[in-house]
């Protein structure tokens, strides 16, 4: 990786610190929660670094994305919202940059009128020139220093409209639900997602239908997603063992799954067991829709799929208490399934549902030119 274009505070590496702290421990684990404590911190750091012009901010940007992106390799939640900060810079330094080519655009009138003497330095009016010279630097400075603290402001406006966006956007995709679920039908998903939970109630608020969670084993996240699934009395939740997902999608109507991130070519990083779910809908012909926000699609490929996977403990897949039998054998605990993108029917953000191929025009419309990056997730 490059080295660091620019310094930052200590102020600033503080709040940089801390941030990779709280995730390294796990105290922020929901995608939702991790996008906006990016957003948060980039706030910070736009508000407390000095730059006075557009270049240095994308460099700090770029400088706190590298440190980012260096200390959580795996977490490509971080790495979209930087994109799409970086998009959102470069939109509001356009609006800048047309003030001041107006600006330039006006020609000052400093013809005399007729009959009237042009003043001069020590004739008729002593200074005059100098006062009028100076009036128009003054003005200069003043169009320049309003134009940098208009476009700070701005982009603190426009963060914190993200970060309110970031906040809202599971309601958002909610508001979709009762185009894709119906009454009586029968719906299968995979693990926990908050996205989905919310999915699920907001149809059951009008609709009456079953849900089955598969169990997500060996961390059983579904029996907390079937807890809260629960609450609800328009659905009747069941969960199920993994081993039994071929046995019974027969009978599914519908599988909805939720995503950590969504590849460029389609396919997803999902809970472990997700690929599983996937391939067996494909095989019984039934639709896969996945839930997924904007801040989730990432703009890269996946040249290595275990490159974006995270090992857990395999203490609950073989105790350590086995003795000889864990010396003589190597368990691997994946945390993410990758979903190949041909397994995925739809995918549902908070402007409708998509289809897979069209992934390519969202991510231009989010991160522009997907060339221009300043970071590459497989740089070692």
């Amino acid at each position: 990786m490059k080295p660091p274009a620019v310094q930052l505070t200590r102020e600033i590496t503080i709040h940089i610190e801390d941030f990779i702290t709280r995730l390294r421990r796990g105290q922020v684990t929901e995608s939702k929660d991790i996008a906006v404590e990016t957003m948060n911190l980039m706030r910070h750091v736009v508000s407390l670094s000095r730059w006075d012009d557009i270049e240095t901010l994308l460099e700090i940007i770029q400088t706190v994305g590298r440190q980012l992106l260096k200390a959580l390799p795996r977490e490509l939640l971080i790495v979209n919202v930087l994109c799409r900060l970086l998009r959102l810079v470069k939109e509001e330094s356009e609006t800048v940059e047309f003030v001041e080519d107006e600006w330039r655009s006006q020609k000052p009138q400093q013809s005399p009128a007729r009959g009237a003497e042009t003043p001069s330095m020590g004739v008729g009016q002593p200074g005059a020139l100098l006062r009028t010279l100076t009036e128009q630097v003054s003005s200069r400075l003043d169009i320049e220093t309003m134009t940098i603290m208009g476009f700070k402001k701005g982009i603190l406006n426009v963060i914190n409209e993200y970060i309110v966006e970031l906040e809202h956007t599971e309601e958002d995709i909610a508001k979709n639900a009762l185009e894709y679920i119906h009454s009586s039908e029968i719906v299968l998903t995979c693990g926990r997602s908050l996205t989905v939970q919310k999915f699920l109630l907001k149809a059951a608020a009008k609709r009456k239908f079953h849900v089955i969670v598969t169990e997500c084993a060996p961390t059983y996240e579904g029996h907390e997603q079937a807890r809260e699934l629960a609450r609800s009395p328009n659905i009747d939740v069941v969960v199920i063992p993994d081993s039994a997902v071929f046995a019974i999608m027969s009978r599914v109507n519908k599988v909805i799954l939720g995503t950590r991130a969504v590849m460029a070519n389609g396919g997803l990083i999902a809970s472990s067991g997700a690929h599983m779910v996937a391939a067996a809908a494909h095989h019984h012909s039934t639709r896969v829709v996945v839930c997924a926000g904007p801040y989730k699609h990432s703009p890269w490929f996946p040249f290595d799929d275990d490159r974006f996977n995270t090992l857990i403990s395999p203490d609950a897949v073989m105790p350590y208490r086995e003795g000889d039998l864990v010396n003589s054998v190597d368990v691997v605990s994946p945390l993410y399934d990758y979903v190949p993108p041909e397994l995925v029917d739809i995918l549902v953000d908070n402007l409708g549902g998509h289809l897979p191929s069209y992934l390519y025009r969202l991510l231009q419309e989010n991160y522009g030119d997907t060339k221009d990056l300043p970071w590459n997730i497989y740089d070692p």
